[in-house]
């Protein structure tokens, strides 16, 4: 099946939209959450376990996939998809994001980045092309173009640099792709309105197949990363996708919905269970605390799901203090299903034009 994206529906009372992904391995509902699976896995859970939360799109990563198990291994053993028992759709990263967040392991050029493997030491050299052909290998349904991601802070010719060097690499992206190879572009600019606006027309200017707004959540501010969605989100096409890279917490994905973002990704679910804090409807909730060590019952009661509604709060804190690996895994399960039914609810209240009653029920989450 061609790659596709059709609009179904939208909100009366800003921005959001409901759409349909079309992917060789399935549609996918949008607004949508992807769950984090740098490594071909997305940790302490099993494929089984995403597909029974009702995931239809899971992120990998170029980068981290290149080096290990390496990206020909997968090919041969019938790409990432069979590698990883995953039939739904796939979305890597172009190792963008490792540009910043390796930068003591790098050297940046026009040409391209230059990586000292943090396994091994050894030397990876990351072109448009070559992340593209990577992503290739891999057989991924989205593939991500190689850009440069600013930090926050840096400076105005920092992100300016930066947002230049993304302009430069993005036809190369698009002339490596493979026939049939869905391409997303990024939008750079920092927090800078001027640039963002630069960056949107020139990026959006190319035949790319969706388009991601990137720079965002890399430590700003909630009150400077808002402003920044805001603007960037109605710049990009009506009829693609629109995907803001790395967020985020609940109530940031919802403002985001409402200014017309469709596709989100973020470590924060997995990462804060294996820190043994979990979400619910009262905000985020420390499993380790006393109070639950004799609560023989949820952390909440509106935050309950099938995964994991048989174990209890003591139980779950029993396991962290024990060091048990199934604390992680149950923390993992819980935060999943939350951010599931999150976007579930996102896409109802569309339906149903219910915004308000939306914002009021995540409003502490």
């Amino acid at each position: 099946m061609a790659f596709g994206f059709e609009v179904k529906g939208r909100c009366s009372t800003n921005l959001a939209r409901l759409g349909t992904l079309q992917t060789s391995h399935g549609s996918v509902q949008t607004p949508c959450f992807m769950p984090v699976g740098t490594q071909a896995t997305v940790k302490t859970v099993g494929s089984e376990d995403l597909e029974k939360l009702g995931f239809e799109l899971v992120l990998s990563n170029t980068y981290h996939l290149s080096l290990r198990p390496g990206a020909d291994l997968i090919e041969r053993l019938g790409g990432l998809h069979k590698f990883m028992s995953w039939p739904r759709a796939l979305l890597t990263d172009s190792g963008g994001y490792q540009v910043m967040s390796l930068a003591h392991k790098r050297r940046v050029s026009d040409e391209g980045v230059r990586f000292q493997s943090h396994l091994d030491g050894s030397e990876l050299f990351l072109t448009p092309e070559r992340s593209i052909e990577i992503q290739g290998q891999l057989g991924v349904d989205v593939s991500m173009a190689l850009d440069e991601c600013p930090p926050y802070p840096c400076s105005r010719d920092e992100a300016a640099a930066a947002m230049a060097r993304t302009h430069l690499w993005a036809p190369r992206n698009l002339a490596a792709r493979r026939e049939g190879q869905a391409v997303f572009g990024i939008v750079q600019g920092g927090v800078h309105e001027d640039l963002r606006r630069e960056s949107a027309e020139a990026v959006t200017s190319l035949p790319f197949d969706g388009f991601a707004i990137g720079g965002v959540s890399v430590g700003e501010p909630t009150e400077m990363q808002y402003p920044v969605v805001d603007l960037a989100a109605p710049l990009l096409p009506d009829d693609k996708p629109r995907y803001l890279m790395g967020v985020g917490h609940p109530r940031d994905i919802v403002h985001a919905v409402a200014a017309g973002v469709d596709m989100f990704d973020c470590v924060l679910p997995t990462r804060m269970a294996r820190h043994h804090c979990v979400y619910t409807l009262q905000g985020r909730v420390n499993a380790k605390n006393a109070q639950w060590a004799e609560h023989n019952g949820p952390w909440d009661t509106g935050s309950t799901f099938s995964a994991t509604e048989r174990y209890s709060a003591a139980y779950v804190r029993h396991l962290f203090q024990a060091d048990e690996p199934l604390g992680a895994r149950l923390a993992t399960l819980h935060n999943l299903a939350f951010y599931a039914l999150l976007m579930e609810d996102i896409r109802r209240a569309i339906t149903e034009d219910t915004w308000p009653q939306l914002e009021a029920k995540y409003k502490d989450a």
